[in-house]
């Protein structure tokens, strides 16, 4: 080969290109398939409880993995709690006996956190503000808190927590959008659904 010495199969600076090249493609999974894994794969469903663990009028923090296998960065927060009646007035399936709310703002992105004694969701960032049932009641946020599919799983009695839904100010499902993309009038259509989510969970 020419630049190498007799007997080599390899000359430096092929090595080297070799070790580089290898090295990008390393950096550029390590922080590629995450974010891959966020957008293509939804969560399967996963134990959260017991009913008795739920109530009305609060809501209980559950730590949810959205994606398996990285460790911490695969995991999120749902805030749950069981439906009521009087004020959960959207139509009632097999899929929504408890409502789930997830913990990113629908402007940015930015993790909300609950504050009991005003009964509101705040989002640190931009001053979004959520009421009790994950509605809009302020700042600049689009739509609803996004929310997931739960159930009750007949045979070990647990509240298992599903896919993650968007919903729109009356509350109709959608397949998942990103934060700041409305699902009202016309943003229904503006913002089309990835061709990997679905409305409807998978069993």
């Amino acid at each position: 080969m020419p630049g190498a010495f007799d007997g080599e199969t390899i000359n430096r600076r092929r090595f080297m290109t070799a070790t580089v090249h290898g090295a990008g493609a390393l950096a550029a999974a390590a922080f590629t398939l995450p974010a891959l894994g966020f957008a293509l794969g939804p969560i399967s469903w996963q134990p959260i409880g017991t009913p008795a663990d739920f109530t009305e009028d609060t809501y209980v923090i559950k730590v949810i993995e959205i994606v398996q296998g990285i460790g911490e960065a695969g995991k999120s927060i749902a805030y749950v709690r069981q439906r009521d009646p009087q004020i959960d007035t959207e139509h009632e399936d097999q899929y929504n006996h408890w409502i789930a709310l997830s913990s990113r703002c629908m402007h940015l992105g930015c993790p909300v956190r609950y504050v009991a004694a005003a009964e509101r969701f705040i989002c640190p960032c931009h001053g979004g503000v959520y009421d009790f049932r994950g509605m809009v009641a302020g700042g600049p946020p689009v739509r609803p808190l996004d929310r997931f599919y739960t159930r009750l799983n007949q045979t070990t009695g647990l509240v298992e927590l599903g896919p993650r839904y968007s919903v729109n100010s009356e509350l109709r499902r959608f397949s998942p959008r990103d934060p700041g993309e409305p699902l009202d009038g016309i943003g229904q259509y503006l913002y089309p659904s990835r061709f990997s989510t679905s409305v409807l969970p998978s069993n």
